[in-house]
């Protein structure tokens, strides 16, 4: 990190600062632990289509690309990333709250696109404010997002275990009452001492949309991401197909973030460059993705979920420390920004096609994500002289 931003700080203060965020990472992990795996179940439950369950799924991944990066560059101009985070998630609340008063496919679609422009930049406002407390105090990124990893696993398995006690048509009232939780954890954030700006925040974007490295990080972190989506909006109703129960698909859930949390607790003692961890994390995917698409028993199931350590974990330490590396803290939520933007466009047209495809093929959609997360380990690979001959300094301004 640049050294200019990290100050003398006693332990006390760092520590209340990650206890604080590991709080927030928390809550708002634990709402989507309980939205991914099954709210495509609610939507099942309540007479959604698979059409339409694949039309509004890609309501957060179209947010991220059109209102998210204004949002995000509107609260670091107004330096007020934590305000916005806590702005973000008490409209959260609300709107997942409006949207449980709803059966109709399109005043769904309404409400959860205006709840996803002020839910998905909850995450990149979270991280861009971690990153600058990694700045500040000199922290490890990876152990203080695990503790969200944790509750996505928790959350996942509480509402698996509860979606074969309750009625699917209440799932969505599990997602509101974690939502409410995130309000409750915000109101704990610390505030952070502002970094010196070095840039305007127009010189800031350009210097940024001017560096190939940059977007050859974030390119490669949308195609490995984007290629979960499969996973993402029809792995529960796919395996409820196969026959196996709530408890069971969020115990797989929770295989998969458990290996994701070991890979963040040890992140800190990974040597290999960050381009290489993504690399890594791209070719897990292409693995993890062919064996899903052949049905396997549920014990290879079971070896595959553990791969998304790789898959997700890996590649969000390698996307990480190369933003780390070259984006100066005083741009960071821009940075986060695009880096949501860029995933939210491929995410959304990946989303809406899945729906299409699966309609038609059923699990082979798999190959289709093999196929991308496979482009992106390619994009990292072939960028990786530049990243490592040419990182970004706080000096540099991108």
């Amino acid at each position: 990190m640049p050294p200019e931003s990290q100050i003398s700080t006693p332990a006390s203060v760092k520590r209340r600062f990650a206890v604080s965020l590991a709080l927030f990472y928390s809550a708002v992990f634990a709402v989507s632990g309980t939205h991914l795996p099954f709210f495509p179940v609610w939507l099942k439950a309540i007479g959604i289509d698979a059409s339409w369950i694949g039309l509004i799924n890609a309501l957060p991944a179209l947010t991220r690309f059109t209102t998210l990066p204004q949002i995000t560059a509107f609260a670091e101009r107004r330096r007020a990333i934590r305000a916005g985070m806590m702005i973000s998630v008490l409209a959260t609340a609300i709107g997942f709250a409006a949207i449980g008063l709803q059966h109709q496919p399109l005043a769904l679609f309404v409400i959860y696109a205006l709840t996803c422009i002020m839910w998905t930049p909850t995450t990149p406002l979270t991280d861009a404010y971690a990153l600058r407390g990694v700045a500040r105090y000199g922290l490890d990124y990876g152990p203080l997002r695990l503790w969200g990893s944790a509750a996505f696993a928790a959350g996942s398995l509480a509402c698996g275990y509860l979606v074969d006690i309750i009625a699917a048509r209440d799932l969505i009232w599990i997602i509101v009452a974690w939502a409410v939780i995130a309000v409750l954890a915000s109101l704990l954030l610390r505030p952070l001492d502002e970094v010196r700006r070095k840039t305007t925040g127009t010189q800031a974007g350009k210097a940024l949309l001017r560096d190939g490295g940059f977007w050859a990080v974030i390119a490669s972190a949308a195609l490995i991401q984007g290629s979960h989506v499969a996973y993402y909006t029809f792995s529960a109703i796919n395996w409820q197909l196969h026959g196996l129960g709530g408890l069971t698909i969020a115990g797989l859930w929770t295989l998969g973030v458990i290996a994701e949390i070991i890979v963040f607790a040890l992140s800190p003692r990974f040597s290999l460059h960050p381009s290489t961890l993504m690399a890594i994390g791209g070719l897990g995917a292409v693995l993890r993705w062919i064996v899903t698409a052949n049905e396997p028993p549920l014990a290879l199931l079971a070896l595959a979920q553990l791969g998304h350590g790789l898959t997700f974990g890996m590649t969000v330490v390698g996307t990480m420390k190369l933003l780390v590396q070259r984006v100066p803290s005083h741009q960071v939520a821009r940075g986060q920004g695009y880096l949501a933007a860029c995933s939210g466009l491929l995410g959304a047209v990946t989303s809406i096609a899945s729906g299409a495809i699966y309609a038609r093929i059923g699990d082979s959609l798999y190959y289709v994500m093999a196929a991308m997360a496979a482009a992106g380990a390619l994009v990292i690979w072939s960028a990786r002289h530049r990243l490592i001959a040419q990182p970004q300094s706080e000096a540099s301004g991108g």
